[in-house]
C-alpha cells in the first residue's frame, strides 16, 4: 500500500483525484492522510467524496474513510474498470444537495475509463460552472482537444447549467477506451482569434450582452478577432459568467451580486492577456518573461501531467505560470510511477515541463 501525505505541496484535492485515478489504473492500493490539510475546510467535501465513490464504483474498490470531512482514506482497488453506464450526483454526498464541481469528479474518473475494457456513458450532476474548478466549457473547448493529442477519445455534452450555490447542472460524458496514451509535444501557437460564451441563467438578457460586448472590445484592442456569443439560459438558480478560449488555453470569470458585468469581462480578458504575453496573471505587461510564447495555460499544464506520465514516449509543454498545483502533481506522480518529470523554471514564473512516460497500456 502506498502511503501519501495529503498536506504535501499545494495540499488540496488534486492529490486525492490523481491517487484515485492511478489506483484504478494500476491496481495499487493507497492510504491518504491529511486530506486537503491546507484548505480552510480540511477533509473530503461533497465533490471529493463523490469522486471517491465514483472511482470505487468503476473498479469495485474496498474503501474506508469515505465520509464527509474525513481526513484519512484507504482505497483498495479491484479489477480494471470494464466500462458501462453510470450516474454520479454530487448532491447525493450531503443532505440538502451540493453545487460541487462535476468537472473535478470527471478528473478522477476520466483516465481509468479511457483505459477501461469497454466504452462508458457517464452522467454527472452538480455544479458545471462554479468557483475554483474548471468550468464545463474549459473541459469541452480546451482540455478535450488537448487530451486528444495524447490519444484520449471522449465527448462531453452540457445538459443543464449549474452555478454555485444552487447547483442542478448536468453533463454527459462518453468515453471510448484506448490501449495506451501516446506522447505529444505541445508547441506555442500565435493566437489570432478568440472564441467565447457570455452566459446567464435566470437573469436579464442585457448582462450577457454587456459581458460579451466589453470582452470583444478589449480583445480587438489587443489585435485579436473575437467571436463571443451572449446566451440567456435556464437553470436551477441565477448565475453569470464569461468563458474564453484559444487553442490549448482557456480563461473565465464568474459574476456575483454587486459585481458589474464589465468587471467580469475584464477579469477573464486580463488572464488571457497575461497568457499571450507569457507572464503570470496580475503582473504588469511591462515585465514579460524572456521565454518564447507559452504553449498551454497553467491549469492545462497541471491536467496534462497524468496522461503524459502514462504515455509512451517523451512529452513536453511550456506554460506562462508554473503553479504549486503543477509542482505538487509532478511530485505525486513520481511517487506512483517510475516516471521522469523535468521542470525547468521556478514557482510562479514561466516554465517548461518534460515528461518521459512509462508507457502504461494493456
Amino acid at each position: 500500500m502506498l502511503i501519501i501525505d495529503g498536506s504535501q505541496g499545494e495540499g488540496g484535492g488534486q492529490v486525492l483525484r490523481t491517487s484515485l485515478s492511478l489506483a484504478a489504473i494500476t491496481g495499487r492500493a493507497f492510504r491518504l492522510v491529511n486530506i486537503r490539510a491546507n484548505r480552510k475546510q480540511p477533509g473530503l467535501r461533497p465533490q471529493h467524496l463523490t469522486g471517491v465513490r465514483a472511482v470505487a464504483t468503476l473498479c469495485q474498490a474496498n474503501v474506508t474513510g469515505a465520509a464527509l470531512h474525513s481526513t484519512t482514506l484507504e482505497f483498495w482497488p479491484g479489477p480494471r474498470p470494464g466500462g458501462g453506464s453510470y450516474t454520479f450526483d454530487v448532491g447525493d454526498a450531503t443532505a440538502g444537495g451540493s453545487a460541487g464541481a462535476v468537472t473535478l469528479v470527471l478528473q478522477a474518473i476520466l483516465w481509468p475509463l479511457l483505459l477501461a475494457r469497454g466504452p462508458s456513458q457517464v452522467t454527472l450532476r452538480g455544479g458545471t460552472h462554479v468557483p475554483f474548478s474548471p468550468p464545463y466549457h474549459y473541459v469541452a473547448q480546451v482540455a478535450r482537444p488537448a487530451f486528444a493529442r495524447l490519444g484520449a477519445d471522449f465527448d462531453v455534452t452540457l445538459n443543464a447549467w449549474g452555478w454555485y450555490p444552487a447547483g442542478g447542472g448536468e453533463m454527459q460524458v462518453t468515453t471510448r477506451p484506448v490501449p495506451h496514451f501516446q506522447a505529444a509535444i505541445f508547441a506555442p501557437t500565435r493566437p489570432e482569434t478568440v472564441q467565447g460564451v457570455a452566459a446567464v441563467t435566470n437573469l436579464p438578457a442585457h448582462i450577457p450582452n454587456r459581458m460579451a460586448h466589453r470582452a470583444a472590445n478589449l480583445l480587438r484592442q489587443m489585435g485579436l478577432r473575437p467571436t463571443i456569443t451572449p446566451q440567456r439560459e435556464r437553470g436551477r438558480g441565477a448565475g453569470a459568467g464569461i468563458f474564453l478560449w484559444l487553442p490549448q488555453a482557456g480563461f473565465s470569470a464568474l459574476g456575483r451580486k454587486g459585481l458589474p458585468a464589465d468587471q467580469v469581462a475584464d477579469a477573464a480578458v486580463a488572464e488571457l492577456a497575461a497568457f499571450i504575453d507569457n507572464r503570470v496573471p496580475g503582473r504588469g505587461a511591462e515585465t514579460p518573461g524572456p521565454h518564447p510564447p507559452a504553449a498551454v495555460d497553467a491549469h492545462l499544464a497541471d491536467q496534462l501531467l497524468l496522461p503524459m506520465a502514462l504515455a509512451q514516449g517523451t512529452s513536453q509543454l511550456t506554460t506562462n505560470h508554473l503553479t504549486q498545483h503543477t509542482l505538487t502533481n509532478a511530485a505525486l506522480l513520481r511517487q506512483w510511477l517510475d516516471v521522469t518529470i523535468q521542470i525547468d523554471g521556478r514557482l510562479d514564473e514561466p516554465g517548461r515541463v518534460t515528461v518521459h512516460g512509462v508507457g502504461f497500456g494493456h
